[in-house]
Protein backbone atom coordinates (compact mmCIF):
# COMPACT_ATOMS: atom_id res chain seq x y z
CA UNK A 1 0.00 0.00 0.00
CA UNK A 2 2.49 2.44 1.07
CA UNK A 3 2.06 6.05 2.51
CA UNK A 4 -1.08 7.91 1.10
CA UNK A 5 -1.40 11.75 2.46
CA UNK A 6 -5.02 12.90 2.32
CA UNK A 7 -3.88 16.45 1.82
CA UNK A 8 -5.33 20.30 0.95
CA UNK A 9 -2.61 22.65 0.26
CA UNK A 10 -4.29 25.92 1.86
CA UNK A 11 -3.68 24.65 5.08
CA UNK A 12 -0.81 25.27 7.02
CA UNK A 13 -0.80 22.58 8.33
CA UNK A 14 -1.15 20.05 5.80
CA UNK A 15 1.42 21.68 3.81
CA UNK A 16 3.90 21.34 6.80
CA UNK A 17 3.23 17.28 6.36
CA UNK A 18 3.94 17.34 2.63
CA UNK A 19 6.76 18.84 3.01
CA UNK A 20 8.23 16.55 6.03
CA UNK A 21 7.31 13.93 3.59
CA UNK A 22 9.25 15.22 0.69
CA UNK A 23 12.29 15.95 3.58
CA UNK A 24 12.44 13.00 4.26
CA UNK A 25 12.40 11.54 0.45
CA UNK A 26 8.71 9.01 1.08
CA UNK A 27 6.97 7.87 -1.95
CA UNK A 28 3.80 9.18 -1.21
CA UNK A 29 0.05 9.10 -3.15
CA UNK A 30 -1.74 12.51 -2.08
CA UNK A 31 -4.89 12.58 -2.01
CA UNK A 32 -6.68 15.99 -2.75
CA UNK A 33 -9.66 16.47 0.34
CA UNK A 34 -10.91 20.01 -0.47
CA UNK A 35 -12.35 21.84 2.45
CA UNK A 36 -13.86 24.43 0.92
CA UNK A 37 -16.28 22.01 -0.84
CA UNK A 38 -16.63 20.09 2.53
CA UNK A 39 -15.15 16.88 1.04
CA UNK A 40 -14.32 16.00 4.59
CA UNK A 41 -17.47 15.52 5.86
CA UNK A 42 -17.96 12.59 3.27
CA UNK A 43 -18.25 9.09 4.73
CA UNK A 44 -15.56 7.54 3.47
CA UNK A 45 -13.31 10.17 5.07
CA UNK A 46 -15.10 10.06 8.54
CA UNK A 47 -14.49 6.18 8.82
CA UNK A 48 -10.73 7.27 8.01
CA UNK A 49 -10.58 10.52 10.41
CA UNK A 50 -13.96 10.90 12.85
CA UNK A 51 -12.63 14.74 13.00
CA UNK A 52 -12.15 15.48 9.73
CA UNK A 53 -8.97 16.97 9.63
CA UNK A 54 -6.47 17.34 7.56
CA UNK A 55 -3.44 16.49 6.81
CA UNK A 56 -4.14 12.73 7.93
CA UNK A 57 -1.51 9.81 6.87
CA UNK A 58 -2.55 6.00 5.93
CA UNK A 59 0.98 4.29 6.27
CA UNK A 60 -0.20 0.51 5.39
CA UNK A 61 -3.17 0.28 7.28
CA UNK A 62 -1.56 3.11 10.18
CA UNK A 63 -4.08 6.18 10.53
CA UNK A 64 -2.75 9.57 12.16
CA UNK A 65 -3.72 13.00 11.68
CA UNK A 66 -2.01 16.09 13.30
CA UNK A 67 0.72 17.78 11.35
CA UNK A 68 3.51 17.61 14.02
CA UNK A 69 2.83 14.00 15.41
CA UNK A 70 2.92 12.73 11.58
CA UNK A 71 6.43 14.56 11.04
CA UNK A 72 7.63 13.13 14.44
CA UNK A 73 6.27 10.02 13.38
CA UNK A 74 8.02 9.77 10.10
CA UNK A 75 11.04 11.14 11.09
CA UNK A 76 11.51 8.20 13.48
CA UNK A 77 10.18 5.34 11.58
CA UNK A 78 12.51 6.80 8.72
CA UNK A 79 15.41 7.54 11.33
CA UNK A 80 15.79 10.90 10.37
CA UNK A 81 17.85 11.58 13.64
CA UNK A 82 18.86 15.19 11.54
CA UNK A 83 15.39 16.50 11.27
CA UNK A 84 14.22 15.50 14.75
CA UNK A 85 17.63 14.91 16.68
CA UNK A 86 17.44 11.77 19.53
CA UNK A 87 19.50 14.21 21.98
CA UNK A 88 17.46 14.45 24.80
CA UNK A 89 17.79 18.72 25.15
CA UNK A 90 17.56 19.42 21.45
CA UNK A 91 14.51 17.25 20.79
CA UNK A 92 13.25 19.22 23.80
CA UNK A 93 14.21 22.14 22.00
CA UNK A 94 12.56 20.82 19.00
CA UNK A 95 9.15 20.18 20.15
CA UNK A 96 8.77 23.82 22.16
CA UNK A 97 9.45 25.38 18.64
CA UNK A 98 6.73 22.55 17.21
CA UNK A 99 4.33 23.57 20.78
CA UNK A 100 5.06 27.21 20.18
CA UNK A 101 3.77 26.88 16.68
CA UNK A 102 0.93 24.80 17.07
CA UNK A 103 -0.48 26.11 20.77
CA UNK A 104 1.00 30.05 19.86
CA UNK A 105 1.67 30.91 16.56
CA UNK A 106 -0.80 29.34 14.58
CA UNK A 107 -3.84 30.40 15.86
CA UNK A 108 -2.89 34.43 16.09
CA UNK A 109 -2.37 33.73 12.44
CA UNK A 110 -5.90 31.96 12.32
CA UNK A 111 -7.31 34.92 14.65
CA UNK A 112 -6.72 36.92 11.60
CA UNK A 113 -7.58 35.04 8.73
CA UNK A 114 -11.02 33.43 9.71
CA UNK A 115 -13.02 36.08 10.69
CA UNK A 116 -12.41 37.59 7.19
CA UNK A 117 -12.47 34.37 5.35
CA UNK A 118 -16.12 32.99 6.98
CA UNK A 119 -17.38 36.35 9.09
CA UNK A 120 -17.69 39.00 6.73
CA UNK A 121 -14.69 40.81 8.54
CA UNK A 122 -13.55 43.56 6.12
CA UNK A 123 -10.40 44.51 8.01
CA UNK A 124 -7.38 43.19 9.97
CA UNK A 125 -7.97 44.83 13.60
CA UNK A 126 -4.98 46.41 15.42
CA UNK A 127 -4.72 44.09 18.27
CA UNK A 128 -4.47 41.22 16.58
CA UNK A 129 -2.19 42.75 14.09
CA UNK A 130 -0.36 43.85 17.34
CA UNK A 131 -0.59 40.35 18.79
CA UNK A 132 0.70 38.31 15.75
CA UNK A 133 3.76 41.04 15.77
CA UNK A 134 4.31 39.67 19.33
CA UNK A 135 4.66 36.25 18.44
CA UNK A 136 6.72 36.82 15.70
CA UNK A 137 9.07 38.87 17.93
CA UNK A 138 9.74 35.63 19.71
CA UNK A 139 10.25 33.93 16.43
CA UNK A 140 12.63 36.23 15.54
CA UNK A 141 14.42 36.33 19.07
CA UNK A 142 14.33 31.87 18.60
CA UNK A 143 16.71 32.98 15.25
CA UNK A 144 18.85 35.33 17.02
CA UNK A 145 21.69 33.13 18.25
CA UNK A 146 21.38 29.80 15.75
CA UNK A 147 20.72 29.05 11.70
CA UNK A 148 17.38 27.57 12.50
CA UNK A 149 14.91 27.60 14.99
CA UNK A 150 16.10 24.96 16.73
CA UNK A 151 19.47 24.97 16.32
CA UNK A 152 22.70 24.99 13.55
CA UNK A 153 20.54 21.81 10.92
CA UNK A 154 16.96 21.64 9.79
CA UNK A 155 14.34 19.91 11.58
CA UNK A 156 10.91 19.12 11.56
CA UNK A 157 10.21 22.36 13.51
CA UNK A 158 11.64 24.80 10.84
CA UNK A 159 9.18 22.67 8.39
CA UNK A 160 6.82 23.56 10.62
CA UNK A 161 7.15 26.95 11.15
CA UNK A 162 7.91 27.40 7.57
CA UNK A 163 4.60 26.43 6.71
CA UNK A 164 3.15 29.08 8.80
CA UNK A 165 5.19 31.69 8.16
CA UNK A 166 4.47 31.17 4.47
CA UNK A 167 0.55 31.83 5.49
CA UNK A 168 2.01 35.37 6.94
CA UNK A 169 3.91 35.96 3.98
CA UNK A 170 1.20 36.04 1.96
CA UNK A 171 -0.58 38.71 3.64
CA UNK A 172 2.14 40.72 2.66
CA UNK A 173 3.08 41.32 6.16
CA UNK A 174 6.02 43.85 7.26
CA UNK A 175 9.17 41.87 8.10
CA UNK A 176 11.23 45.30 8.59
CA UNK A 177 11.40 44.48 12.43
CA UNK A 178 11.85 40.55 12.17
CA UNK A 179 15.67 40.81 10.13
CA UNK A 180 16.02 37.19 11.64
CA UNK A 181 13.21 35.81 10.34
CA UNK A 182 13.57 37.42 6.59
CA UNK A 183 17.07 35.51 6.56
CA UNK A 184 15.81 32.34 7.96
CA UNK A 185 12.35 32.18 5.52
CA UNK A 186 14.80 32.72 2.38
CA UNK A 187 16.88 29.77 4.16
CA UNK A 188 13.53 27.55 3.85
CA UNK A 189 13.66 27.82 -0.50
CA UNK A 190 15.79 24.70 -0.07
CA UNK A 191 13.65 22.52 1.82
CA UNK A 192 11.85 20.10 -0.43
CA UNK A 193 8.15 20.58 -1.39
CA UNK A 194 8.80 24.58 -0.29
CA UNK A 195 7.10 25.94 -3.92
CA UNK A 196 4.31 23.93 -2.97
CA UNK A 197 3.99 25.30 -0.03
CA UNK A 198 4.41 29.20 -1.05
CA UNK A 199 1.40 28.13 -4.13
CA UNK A 200 -0.47 27.02 -1.13
CA UNK A 201 -0.26 29.94 1.25
CA UNK A 202 -1.08 32.67 -1.78
CA UNK A 203 -4.14 30.81 -2.33
CA UNK A 204 -4.92 30.99 1.25
CA UNK A 205 -3.82 34.82 1.39
CA UNK A 206 -5.46 35.60 -1.85
CA UNK A 207 -8.66 34.60 -0.73
CA UNK A 208 -8.20 36.68 2.39
CA UNK A 209 -7.25 39.84 0.25
CA UNK A 210 -10.01 39.40 -2.02
CA UNK A 211 -12.66 39.36 0.90
CA UNK A 212 -10.91 42.47 2.45
CA UNK A 213 -11.07 44.66 -0.93
CA UNK A 214 -15.39 43.11 -1.36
Amino acid sequence: MGLKLYHYSVSGPSRAAYMTIKAIGIEVEVVIVDLMKQEQLKEHFLQINPQHCVPTIDDDGFVLWESKAIACYLAEKHGRDDLYPKGLKHRALVNQRLYFDSATFLPHIRAIMHPILFQNVKEIKKPLKDNLNVQLGFLNRFLSDSKWVAGNELTIADISLASSMATVMALDWDLSDFPNIDRWFKQCENIPGFEENLKGAKLYGDAVKRNLQL
